[in-house]
């Protein structure tokens, strides 16, 4: 039991990272990006190449220079994801600088789709991702020499005290959460992050000020981007298995309605909806299983926990039309 709930702990700081890195798009430079979970899918499947035995076992000369397998170190992979990422961000939005709304959500659901389409498919007639099988077993992350996908032992009083492997990532992925939000505090304090919110809330009137929406738009799919990649290294690592599945266009809009469901824009208020809507489905499994049982089985308790769920966030955005912690901007003009 108590492992159970450290692992939905673990998933919801990962969560967090991913709507942080949304809020930088969306929730800063109100550009509606729906195929953010690409930029999830490239960090994720980096660590997978570079810390799994597929590349050296599919590829000869990998296995001459490499005979004991690649196994690069997560600190070298976390900034080449991020980096990756932020390249790609930039790519990506490049040709959509010129769109905004409807257009632009089409365009974003497509790069998603594409990149997925691109992973599944790249398993034939060169084997790079293994395509739908998916990739494993992934290196888990190696600290000083502390394996965190083993348990630790730790001796106090006399008395041996297990710290298990899920308990280890929860620290790990407090710590970049942590980061990540003191980078987005920082970000939103800038002049970069005035000219996202003045572009934001009237583009034409940023540009008149000077201001080069261009650039600034670019940056923000960039620096958005690069935490999507962060966390799909975590999410890679912590699996210890990956397959194009994990990343459909479900999770690019689960992401996104984190941010709306939280307050956009408001890092306190996305982080509290990152949590809650990672947490509740499983919450709600106490509350559906005897519900199930009770029906003999009739009732499908992954259809009703979604359920019930889309009517908590549809109650929730009707009363708070600006999301849960709204920003204290939003608040005053409400007023």
């Amino acid at each position: 039991m108590g492992a159970h709930w450290v692992r939905i702990a673990d998933t919801c700081l990962l969560y967090v990272m991913l709507a942080l890195g949304m809020n930088i798009i969306v929730g800063y430079a109100g550009l509606l990006d729906l195929g953010y979970v690409g930029f999830y899918t490239v960090g994720a499947y980096l660590m997978a190449l570079l810390s799994s035995p597929h590349l050296t076992e599919n590829f000869i000369w990998l296995s001459v220079l490499f005979p004991a397998g690649l196994h690069v170190p997560f600190w070298f992979i976390i900034p080449l994801a991020a980096a990756v990422a932020a390249c790609l961000g930039v790519l990506f939005g490049a040709p959509t600088l010129k769109l905004r709304g409807d257009y632009l959500a089409i365009v974003t659901l497509g790069f998603g789709e594409m990149v997925r389409i691109l992973i599944n498919n790249l398993g034939h007639p060169i084997n790079i991702t293994n395509g739908a099988m998916g990739l494993g077993p992934i290196d888990s992350i190696n600290i000083f020499g502390l394996d965190l996908g083993k348990s630790l032992y730790v001796n106090l009083y006399g008395s041996a005290y297990e710290i298990t492997s899920v308990v280890l990532y929860y620290y790990l992925f407090l710590g970049i959460a942590f980061v990540i939000v003191m980078a987005c505090l920082r970000l939103q304090e800038s002049r970069m992050g005035r000219a996202w919110m003045a572009i934001r809330d009237d583009e034409v009137a940023a540009l008149a000020m000077g201001v080069n929406t261009r650039n600034m738009k670019l940056l923000a799919f960039a620096i958005g981007a690069s935490f999507g990649g962060v966390a799909g290294v975590m999410f890679g690592a912590f699996q210890g298995f990956i397959s194009p599945e994990a990343f459909s266009l479900q999770e690019s809009i689960l992401i996104v309605a984190m941010v709306v469901f939280g307050g956009t824009g408001h890092i306190r208020g996305v982080i509290l909806g990152a949590v809650i809507l990672t947490a509740l489905p499983e919450m709600l499994r106490y509350l559906v299983n005897p519900i199930q049982n009770l029906t003999d089985g009739r009732i499908d308790a992954g259809v009703l926990r979604q359920l019930l769920v889309a009517l908590a966030m549809i109650v929730t955005m009707l009363l708070r039309p600006r999301g849960i912690w709204p920003s204290p901007d939003h608040q005053s003009s409400k007023k």
